[in-house]
């Protein structure tokens, strides 16, 4: 799905008889938009126009918040400033989208509508996101140098965040933005791994002694099998994880495959009174994959910790 956007030809400028630049009309931007913020993250160009490659950026920003947009929408029928905090934010692309659609044009700036935590360990980075907020006024974005786990303990973030966000977070560090939002019991997660090295690790370790043991290690015998089946796995752990941590959980493309072959789209979900039986029911499958693959010594990886809400009991 691709929307063409229009230019319309400028009229003459007064007093010079030359025609003024083409004012471009982008039919595909939302209306109250800050085009300032998109030329800064180059989804427009400094001209303020689209070409094929900002308009494909364009179309996976707007993809992604189809799918965060009705997450916020939630939060704040019941809290009327949701929390979001991004891990990896890098140049907080998502975190400054999310603002200015949802916080600034979908609810007219209001003074209590929300705030978004950019965490992120490259000094640099922290520093420009701070600048650009300032200079657009968006004031209740805070941007945090640190890293996932100083972030959990951290006092510059409330005890409680609503929705975790983590994008292209590599290897472990999708690992570590569940476990913070598992500590800050997090009403939905969001989550887009990438480049799982890990478990394959381990299964490269355990090869020779899981082929004697069962014909399913001929599923990563071969490396580039190892490479794939592991990445695979990590992420089926992951959601065995947050299933027996209480959420209901979504597996979905990001976008379609011509964009990235990093494209799986994790959504979890904590329902107000989890189920326990199938919490139990995960769990139980999470430790039997764990074993049959081999891979017990990363159960202290994919922990459980069950999510309750202190004013809601988990149901049978």
């Amino acid at each position: 799905m691709q929307i063409p956007s229009t230019a319309r030809t400028a009229k003459p400028s007064k007093g010079t008889g030359k025609p003024a630049p083409a004012a471009q009309v982008i039919e595909e931007l939302r209306p109250g938009q800050s085009i300032e913020l998109l030329k800064e993250l180059h989804i427009l160009t400094r001209e303020g126009k689209l070409n094929q490659d900002t308009r494909r950026k364009l179309k996976q920003v707007y993809h992604l918040y189809q799918f965060i947009e009705p997450l916020l929408n939630e939060v704040s029928a019941n809290n009327p400033a949701p929390t979001l905090a991004d891990h990896g934010a890098g140049k907080s692309y998502l975190g400054f989208i999310l603002y200015d659609l949802f916080f600034n044009v979908a609810h007219q700036g209001r003074k209590d509508a929300g705030h978004i935590y950019g965490i992120e360990t490259r000094t640099e980075l922290v520093d420009k996101s701070r600048a650009l907020a300032a200079r657009l006024g968006f004031e209740r974005m805070s941007f945090l140098n640190l890293s996932v786990q100083q972030a959990t303990a951290s006092a510059d973030l409330p005890e409680r965040i609503d929705i975790v966000t983590a994008l292209h977070a590599c290897d472990t560090a999708t690992d570590d933005a569940i476990a913070f939002g598992l500590a800050k019991q997090a009403r939905h997660m969001v989550l887009v791994p990438c480049c799982q090295a890990e478990v394959a690790g381990v299964l490269r370790k355990s090869r020779a002694l899981n082929l004697a043991k069962t014909p399913l290690a001929e599923l990563w015998r071969h490396p580039l099998h190892t490479r794939e089946f592991g990445s695979q796995i990590t992420n089926v752990l992951r959601c065995l994880q947050l299933e027996a941590s209480g959420y209901q959980v979504t597996v979905t493309e990001l976008v379609g495959w011509e964009h990235s072959m990093k494209n799986e789209l994790i959504l979890a979900s904590r329902p107000a009174t989890p189920s326990a039986a199938k919490t139990r029911a995960a769990q139980a499958r999470l430790q039997e994959v764990l074993q049959t693959l081999g891979l017990d010594e990363l159960t202290a990886r994919f922990a459980v910790t069950p999510v309750t809400p202190p004013d809601a009991a988990v149901s049978a």
